[in-house]
């Protein structure tokens, strides 16, 4: 979609990590593709670079090949890219330099959009220095997870930058609802007569919701050892995509009508009684394994962390939702580090039929499911039961099969590209209201508190493996387990 006006892209970080891999590249596809104004501005803000041409030689040097894997580079795109791009030197420590951006911004039309791709300690000190030299004013500001570190913290952020920006101006960015997925779960559920009516109690039996990484802590163990996996991921991204699993459906895609059945279903979670926490959540830590045929160190050995650290590296969680529609079906959540796969997956099991008489596979849970494949191959697929070929009624597993990028021959967005383009245009629909926000921290509070208050470590696991064992025995108690397959 074209945008019709001029806008200006201000991204502090503009050397961080975040800005090389994604948010940089990001844009470039969007120029590419042709939805950006060609009046639109990129403005980095960062102090490592000296002048322009400084921060363009860096630019060449670590974001070029990140845009450059898919094929579909072009040298004289990159040149045109490269010319939006301007730059100012400033120190974040030092409100008096954020005079230096208002002039370099003062003869720049169009939207304003302020990027915080920094840890969220500098946050309100970057939005009261802003609002220092009026540059708050019709402007937007996205901010980057994690946004604090419970919900006190939370809410002491959301407090300070509440002051300086309206709620209407303020993006905070989950990249999970932006993944094409996401958005056609919405287009399966609302679109189609005819998984809706199934989508209820009476139908499905159990919901998982997963999301494995094969890599540890990398360059940030300092940063995850003082996080965790329930607050790096479970917090925002499985709260958010399961919110969007069960959610009503709303009177409209308007930003307001969404968050609001997204915000009924984080408040409808059934609150945790601390007696419970142990059955109803798995806390594990990787130790050394091998993955893929490599050796990989334990998590207690990585740069960074503390060698008795407990920090959680795996978190499985049974969650339920105390509404008509969802009443008595569990959730299970999944997130670790070190496992088995990389893999993002919504996994919906419907109940067996309630009497064969083809025998014992059709009453076998799991054999009606709907996958809904986020990552790494993003696709749909509907596994149901058929006869075998040949003599007797036996019956097999079948699939249909959406793959988004054989049916799709144009190709995908990528989630920031979607979210980036969904800031400039002013769209609110696919990022996360305070209010939100404030319900998750409330559910994972207990457990935080729990675990923190607890003198046992975390359960041990196997890098390489699925985690610990004691996450497919919750599973087991309800007569199901782990869909654990391979890409």
């Amino acid at each position: 979609m074209q945008i019709d006006s001029g806008f200006t892209f201000v991204l502090f970080g503009g050397t961080g990590d975040l800005s090389m891999r994604k948010i940089l590249p990001a844009l470039y596809e969007a120029h590419r593709a042709g939805m950006l104004s060609e009046h639109g501005k990129i403005v980095a803000v960062a102090r490592h670079a000296a002048d322009r041409d400084g921060y363009i030689e860096w630019v060449n040097g670590n974001v070029k090949s990140h845009v450059s894997k898919g094929g579909k580079f072009d040298e004289a795109v990159w040149r045109g890219f490269l010319e939006r791009i301007e730059y100012v030197k400033l120190d974040l420590g030092k409100p008096e330099d954020f005079a230096l951006l208002r002039d370099a911004l003062d003869n720049h039309a169009g939207t304003r959009v302020f990027y915080l791709a920094t840890g969220p300690s500098l946050f309100v000190p970057i939005c009261r220095a802003l609002a220092s030299v009026g540059l708050n004013e019709n402007a937007r500001i996205v901010l980057e997870k994690p946004l604090g570190y419970d919900l006190r913290s939370s809410n002491a952020i959301n407090d300070s930058v509440g002051e300086i920006f309206a709620e209407e101006q303020i993006y905070r960015i989950d990249h999970y609802l932006g993944k094409e997925p996401v958005q056609n779960l919405l287009a399966l559920r609302f679109g189609n007569a005819l998984f809706e009516p199934l989508w209820r109690r009476e139908w499905v039996e159990s919901i998982q919701i997963t999301i494995a990484e094969e890599l540890g802590v990398e360059a940030r163990g300092d940063f995850y050892d003082n996080t965790g996996a329930l607050r790096d991921m479970v917090q925002n991204h499985l709260l958010q995509l399961l919110s969007i699993v069960a959610m009503e459906p709303p009177h409209s895609m308007d930003s307001d009508s969404v968050r609001d059945e997204k915000l009924r279903v984080l408040r409808a979670l059934k609150p945790i009684d601390t007696r419970d926490i142990s059955k109803i959540a798995v806390r594990g830590q990787y130790h050394a394994g091998v993955i893929k045929g490599t050796s990989v160190p334990a998590y207690a050995t990585e740069h960074g962390v503390k060698p008795q650290s407990t920090t959680e590296t795996f978190v499985a969680l049974k969650v339920e939702i105390e509404n008509w529609r969802w009443a008595g079906v569990p959730f299970f959540l999944r997130t670790g580090k070190r496992l088995a796969d990389r893999v993002a997956e919504i996994v919906v099991n419907f109940r067996p039929v309630p009497h064969s008489a083809l025998g014992p596979t059709a009453l076998r849970p799991g054999s009606n499911r709907l996958v809904i494949r986020l990552q790494p191959n993003e696709s749909i697929r509907l596994y149901c039961l058929a006869k075998q070929p040949g003599e007797g009624m036996n019956l097999s597993s079948v699939h249909l099969d959406l793959a988004f990028d054989q049916f799709f021959k144009e190709g995908q967005m990528e989630a920031y590209q979607r979210l980036l383009l969904d800031v400039i245009n002013g769209r609110l629909a696919l990022f996360v209201r305070r209010d939100e926000q404030e319900a998750a921290w409330t559910w994972v509070e207990p457990i935080l508190n729990e675990w923190a208050a607890s003198n046992k470590p975390p359960k041990p696991y196997a890098a390489g493996t699925w985690g610990p064992a004691a996450a497919s025995a919750m599973l087991a108690q309800h007569g199901t387990c782990w869909l654990e397959e391979e890409n």
